[in-house]
């Protein structure tokens, strides 16, 4: 594939979203690299050539090499007339099959697919019992070890609430501060049903277990919902939770580790393949088109 086009000189009079799911495997990661095959970079050469515009696509979160996205946004501004809806069809025509346009819709000109998210939410699976199965090779991680979920689960709810993690921060600091707030964080086990579907359950592990009869399933789910997220973050979480799972450490260790603000006390950065953007959330007025829009529907 040829290098990516160049970023844009001029910004579009529209404002465009797209919601972006993509299979990681083979990508370099989101963010455009010399000499790689980036997510970004054949979205951007797919908008080339459906508009002949040259613009730089932005995203909610630049996701590394190997990660997956159920639902990652990406903005970009345009002057084409394509109505905003049409771009669904137009760029995944100029796309491969491991990357997938959910929607498209034209947002407020001050929308910034970046700096306009104030929630994300990041899964990561998990496969302690018996034999890995074809179809999710890739696609999670197999951790090696016996994990008890219940302990993961009691381990989580120490996350919760505003602090400084740069104890879960690769190359501190990469950003100007590490302080974050999880808003919800959870672990429960499950078979392969509904894995990949971008939906919420917050009920009680144990509520939801009895319901769905995926207590004895194979699949640990481990779910963190933030207002933002460190490099490597969820991996080194996860990599904890691997420890105090198979009983390596105590269930409150993670309070430890959060105020050592130590990197090396806390666990391995779990592999990228287990990893899930999920979702991102933005205020709802920043979604609606400008008033007088014609170009949603076709």
């Amino acid at each position: 594939m040829n290098d990516a086009p160049a970023a844009p000189v001029s910004r579009g009079r529209r404002n465009i979203l797209l919601t972006v799911s993509y299979d990681g495997t083979v990508y370099s990661g989101w963010q455009i690299q010399p000499g790689h095959v980036s997510v970004q970079q054949c979205l951007e050469q797919a908008l080339l050539k459906v508009t002949g515009e040259s613009r730089r696509i932005l995203c909610a979160g630049r996701t590394d090499a190997g990660v997956h996205a159920l639902a990652q946004a990406a903005s970009f501004t345009t002057d084409s007339s394509i109505p905003a809806v049409r771009f669904q069809n137009a760029l995944q025509t100029a796309l491969p099959d491991d990357i997938t346009i959910l929607r498209s819709q034209e947002v407020a000109a001050e929308f910034h697919a970046t700096y306009s998210a104030v929630r994300k939410t990041y899964r990561y699976l998990l496969h302690d019992r018996g034999i890995l199965p074809p179809f999710l090779r890739g696609y999670c991680t197999v951790p090696g070890f016996a994990l008890d979920a219940a302990r993961m689960q009691n381990a989580v709810q120490h996350l919760l609430g505003t602090h400084d993690f740069r104890c879960f921060e690769s190359h501190y600091p990469n950003k100007q501060t590490s302080v974050r707030t999880i808003e919800r964080a959870t672990v429960y086990r499950t078979t392969a049903q509904n894995l990949w579907q971008a939906e919420h359950d917050w009920r009680d592990p144990h509520e939801r277990a009895a319901t769905t009869s995926a207590a004895a399933g194979p699949i640990i789910i481990c779910e963190f919902t933030a207002d933002g997220f460190l490099y490597n973050m969820v991996r080194a979480i996860v990599g904890t939770l691997i420890d105090i799972g198979r009983g390596k450490c105590p269930e409150d260790f993670l309070s430890t580790v959060i105020r050592s603000q130590d990197r090396s006390l806390a666990g391995m950065t779990a592999p990228p393949q287990g990893l899930y953007l999920v979702s991102v959330e933005y205020p709802q007025e920043l979604l609606r088109p400008p008033a007088g829009d014609s170009t949603q529907s076709g």
